[in-house]
């Protein structure tokens, strides 16, 4: 199994076709792993959608069809999780053959600053990490 984050942007999108590419030559299946959280800047529960899951299982679902069309050439589970994101990609490549992520290319310093989910996901995963780049994302730091 090949997992793969996805938040639906650029970068995660570019990462989930090369999964889904290196899926397709390898047999493995494909994990598309979205992960939420609630805001952390003081609203009161009530304020927050109930449905936060469903709404992020909605956003994923469209992610992998513009990255992969509505028929994959390989089988895409997809899952929804609580978490924050490296901690829940860290988790889901347990037991995987690799783990794709993308680059927001924020660089060394702002990573270092803001924290990077790629730079834990390569430091902590349970497998391999391949991290792809965005052209946008420009030179690598």
């Amino acid at each position: 199994m090949i997992v793969t984050g996805v938040d639906a942007s650029p970068a995660s999108l570019d990462a989930l076709r090369w999964a889904s590419r290196q899926a397709e030559l390898t047999g493995a299946e494909l994990r598309a792993v979205s992960a939420w959280r609630l805001p952390s800047f003081g609203y009161p529960v009530e304020y927050v959608d109930e449905n936060i899951e469903g709404a992020v299982g909605e956003e994923l679902e469209r992610a992998v069809r513009e990255a992969l069309g509505r028929e994959p050439r390989v089988p895409v589970t997809k899952v929804v999780v609580q978490g924050h994101p490296a901690p829940v990609l860290v988790e889901q490549s347990e037991g995987a053959e690799l783990l794709v992520v993308g680059s927001h290319g924020r660089g060394a310093f702002a990573g270092m600053l803001l924290g990077s989910v790629s730079a834990h996901c390569v430091h902590h995963a349970r497998c391999p990490v391949v991290v792809v780049r965005h052209p946008a994302a420009g030179p690598a730091a």
